[in-house]
């Protein structure tokens, strides 16, 4: 049969299952063919198989029937030797293929013969290599000599049993081989004859192999399960040697069954790595290094684990499920996203499991566990943005809640501790909800600024809330002693710092009260409570001293006030007519003590009840007079120092300094309304006295006698006399005579002389003007308003000079306006 072209033949197989798909494993001159075996690899999947396949080798010297043996124990497409050409070499190097319609999935590799003449003296260098090899990967190795070489010295088969042995002692911990000697061309000689001189052969050139030390005195049955079988000839007993071989093929089905050719998995390398494990064999082998297996086992899990664990990762990172789920977390809150993303990393991990469950257990291990960190890595950030869609949705929560909970009256610590207890709880339960099965990641972190966030916002609520509260009081009592203290410090008698004093406890005392029923729902401890409170009071003591320094800062205005209102008008409040019976000394010593208690209330602060004299002091220094005599007394002046006796500086508004000259100003200012008033008494007197004595009268009547009669005899004279009374009557309403002689007599010649003229020229244009009106005819439709007009005008001349007589008769003098400078 002549063998095929090794990618023809894996192309055969895939239109085939059934076909053996044999590769070129390693050339004549010792290349390993990487990517063929990697091809043929796939194309009999064998990294499917796991632990659940076997290798089958076979050595023997050249031209031996090895190929002949394996077409047809395994139905391969080996080449074999053309009889009719020559003996000549045809397996160069080492040959692959896949047995059919063997279970499980077994692989046979045909050796170079051994002792070949085309190699000569390089052949025993790459028959160890490939014996070597062949003990490596091989669970089972046929070793294919001739029936009649059994019992020779030196026979072809004792040079290949001393390299196998040799091979063996360069493998480290080797696992227990299957050498399976095939005698061909069998002849009369029974099996049970041929077999105990081969074990016996066998016995003696395994105790002629040097061996290690430690390995001196160990049995052969401890490296290898040796058995024994004969074939007929091929050429002579075809039908028989096809016989024998198909009994013979029996014994490879389910070969991995404990107890069967290959029994022995310990050491086996799964199927995945199969190709890197002999690649790296061979290397090991080439560079004629000791080849130890379990370091190699070790070696190629390593590879083949990070190998399998990067694809998955890589799959991981590119999956559907996963992308979606990332892009979905970074934008918004995910229900279910721990399950979701554990099912997603599950499914990679068991995959990861399976396909690496046939290598070293610590090595899969190690890398499972660095596949995870890796895993988890990726998924790392997703789940913090989880966590953080999470906090702030929390948050916001407890902000709605805790809003909710206030409006609805709850005390505010209450609603605090039952809302953070509330959405804490929910915040635990939805980092359990994202917790994934494959981490164990600690959430404190973010548990602890959650915490650290709400129990900011309680306490700027808190703090908002307690300004509120305070602000409402501060305002209640701004409204209760504001205006009341202002209006008791302008009575400014002796009880009214008592009644300041009383207000100021009762009012607050009542917001106090208040205050603390409003804390209550805060739960704040006693220092603070306290604290607030003693704000609160200090805060009403403020409003209460700050009215009494700004009533301080207008003393002078208030004083002036006072005054002027005592001094102008009587007990009944009504405005007072300087008539001249009035007693203005004492009505100005009245009113300016009036207006020194005024200044004597503002000038300290009483809110405590302390006792002063700065009211004696005042009156003793400003109103009350001081003996002449006394000389001492008059030097020592009470008011000249900055302070009061028994007076804090903290409590004083004025000093004793600045009440002395507010008292000057004060009295400055007032002596010219008092001034006023005793002018306006003197007019009012000489009002009063315009009459001559009653000796001058009765000397008018005696000597006028006779005019008076001639006047009743000449009744015109009277007409005359009543005119230029009208005349005169009117001209003193027109000047306003008595008022021109308040101020003087001669301020009022003054005043008069250059107003009489004008006065006399506008009376006379006015009767002008009336005695046109009756003179035009045209002007009889405007005689009857002109003459209302004119009776409106005598009534008014009239009432003027009634008016102006009653004042005369009366002697009665009003009051003059106070300027608003005096003010």
């Amino acid at each position: 049969m002549i063998q095929g072209n090794p990618l023809t033949s894996c192309f055969d197989f895939i239109k085939n299952p059934d076909a053996c798909c044999s590769t070129h494993l390693i050339d004549g001159d010792g290349t390993f063919n990487v990517v063929g075996v990697d091809n043929f690899v796939k194309e009999v999947k064998l990294a499917e198989c796991g632990l659940s396949y076997a290798i089958v080798s076979i050595m023997g010297p050249q031209s031996s029937g090895k190929s002949t043996l394996l077409n047809h124990l395994f139905r391969t497409n080996f080449r074999e030797m053309d009889a009719y050409r020559g003996r000549s070499q045809t397996t160069k190097g080492i040959w692959m293929a896949r047995c059919v319609g063997i279970e499980p999935c077994t692989i046979v590799m045909d050796l170079e013969g051994s002792d070949g003449r085309e190699r000569g003296e390089d052949d025993t260098a790459f028959e160890k290599q490939s014996a070597l090899f062949a003990l490596a990967v091989s669970d089972i190795v046929l070793i294919n000599m001739w029936c009649h070489d059994i019992g020779r010295e030196q026979a072809a088969n004792k040079p290949l049993l001393k390299t196998v042995f040799q091979a063996m002692m360069r493998l480290f911990s080797p696992r227990k081989t299957t050498l399976m000697f095939v005698i061909r061309d069998k002849t009369r000689t029974p099996l049970e004859n041929l077999e105990p001189i081969l074990r016996e052969d066998i016995q003696k050139i395994w105790d002629a192999v040097t061996k290690p030390q430690e390995l001196k005195d160990t049995p052969l049955s401890d490296f290898f399960n040796v058995e024994v079988v004969a074939l007929s000839s091929f050429e002579e007993k075809e039908e028989q040697f096809k016989e024998q071989v198909a009994n013979l093929r029996q014994r490879f089905h389910n070969s991995i069954a404990p107890g069967e050719l290959a029994g022995d998995r310990r050491s086996v390398v799964p199927a995945s790595g199969f190709a890197f494990s002999a690649q790296q064999i061979w290397k090991i082998i080439k560079d004629n290094k000791d080849l130890d297996l379990p370091a190699h086992k070790v070696m190629v899990a390593t590879v083949r684990c990070e190998e399998i664990a990067n694809e998955k990762f890589s799959s991981f990172a590119n999956d559907k499920k996963w992308c979606e789920l990332e892009v979905e977390v970074n934008s918004h809150l995910v229900p279910g996203f721990g399950q979701k993303l554990t099912s997603i990393l599950d499914a990679y991990l068991s995959e990861y499991d399976f396909e690496v469950s046939y290598f070293d257990e610590n090595v899969r291990s190690s890398k499972r566990k660095q596949f995870e960190e890796k895993l988890l890595q990726l998924v790392q950030p997703a789940y913090l943005s989880m966590l953080g869609h999470l906090r702030a949705g929390t948050l916001g929560k407890f902000k709605e809640v805790f809003d909710d909970e206030l409006n609805k009256g709850k005390g505010f610590a209450l609603a605090a501790r039952e809302c953070s207890e509330f959405v804490m709880s929910q915040f635990d339960e939805g980092c359990l909800d994202a917790s994934i099965t494959q981490a164990n990641w600690d959430t404190s972190k973010v548990r602890d600024k959650l915490k650290r966030d709400i129990d900011a916002h309680i306490e700027a609520v808190c703090s908002t809330k307690l300004s509120e509260l305070t602000s409402l009081y501060e305002k209640k009592l701004n409204e209760a002693l504001s205006g009341p203290v202002e209006a008791l410090l302008d009575e400014a008698s002796d009880d009214t710092w008592p009644a300041i004093r009383k207000l100021f406890l009762r009012e607050t005392e009542a917001a106090v009260s208040g205050f603390s029923s409003g804390l209550s729902g805060y739960e704040l401890d006693e220092v603070s409570r306290e604290k607030m409170i003693l704000r609160l009071r200090d805060h009403a003591r403020g409003v209460v001293e700050e009215k009494a320094r700004e009533e301080a800062g207008r003393v002078l205005i208030r004083m002036k006030d006072r005054f002027s209102t005592l001094f102008s008008h009587d007990s009944d409040s009504m405005p007072r007519v300087w008539t001249g019976k009035e007693d203005i000394r004492a009505i100005t010593k009245t009113a300016r003590s009036s207006s020194l208690k005024l200044l004597s209330v503002v000038a300290a602060i009483r809110l405590d009840e302390d006792t002063d004299s700065i009211g004696d002091t005042l009156s003793l220094a400003l109103v009350e007079s001081r003996p002449a005599g006394n000389k001492s007394t008059m030097s020592a002046d009470p008011l000249a120092s900055s302070t009061w006796d028994e007076v804090p500086a903290e409590k004083t508004l004025i000093t004793p300094v600045q009440c002395k000259s507010l008292w000057r100003q004060f009295k400055a200012e007032t002596e010219y309304t008092v001034s006023q008033a005793i002018s306006a008494q003197e007019a009012s007197k000489r009002n009063n006295n315009w009459l001559p004595p009653p000796w001058a009268i009765a000397a008018l009547v005696v000597l006028g006698f006779n005019e008076f009669m001639t006047l009743l005899r000449n009744p015109l004279y009277l007409g005359v006399i009543f005119v230029g009374y009208l005349l005169a009557k009117a001209l003193w309403v027109q000047m306003d005579i008595s008022n021109e002689f308040r101020n003087g007599a001669l301020p009022g010649i003054l005043s008069l002389s250059t107003k009489i003229l004008p006065t006399v020229m506008n009376l006379l244009r006015k009767l002008a003007e009336e005695g046109q009106n009756y003179a035009h005819p045209g002007t009889q439709q405007n005689q009857l308003p002109a003459s209302k007009s004119f009776q409106s005008g005598g009534d008014a001349a009239s009432s003027s000079g009634s008016s102006a007589v009653t004042s005369e008769n009366g002697a009665e003098y009003s009051s003059p306006s106070i300027p608003d400078k005096a003010m």
